[in-house]
């Protein structure tokens, strides 16, 4: 019985990821478009009190902005969305790609040649300049500064 489970277990765990529920009623879930798309009648039309319209008029824009922008958005979508999804798709495989199969090996091989690099390095700064610096501290190290301050 337990091994039944750990097999069913193991067939979840290895469902494809494309295969997955998509939530149709929040298409937004980590609010990447909270701040820039939300364009309403009101965020873009605006009276000013004593230049009003007829009410008719002012109606009829709102309904026409209203529709004209969901079908039009609508419209793009169907025309566009599929195509620009492939191109995204595309794009950020590539990238995908780029990093881990040139990208990261290059920067692996990079830090395992300057680690011999750094090791030269730094046997010359120990041979040749921590004997200077100490000299130097010798010298330096009976020099006494004092500060007075003078009426």
């Amino acid at each position: 019985m337990a091994e039944e489970q750990t097999g069913l277990e193991e067939r979840i765990i290895r469902k494809d990821q494309h295969t997955k529920e998509i939530d149709l009623v929040n298409r937004d879930p980590k609010h990447i478009n909270e701040d820039v798309i939300k364009v309403d009648f009101e965020d873009i039309i605006a009276e000013p009190a004593g230049t009003y319209s007829f009410d008719g008029v002012w109606k009829t824009s709102y309904t026409t902005f209203t529709v004209s922008k969901y079908w039009c958005y609508r419209l793009l979508s169907v025309v566009l969305g599929i195509p620009l999804a492939v191109i995204w798709g595309f794009l950020f495989a590539l990238i995908s790609f780029c990093h881990i199969w040139a990208v990261v090996p290059c920067i692996k091989s990079y830090v395992i040649e300057i680690q011999c690099v750094s090791r030269i390095y730094s046997l010359c700064i120990h041979t040749f300049c921590d004997p200077l610096c100490e000299a130097m501290g010798k010298i330096f190290n009976s020099i006494k500064i004092a500060l007075r301050k003078e009426f």
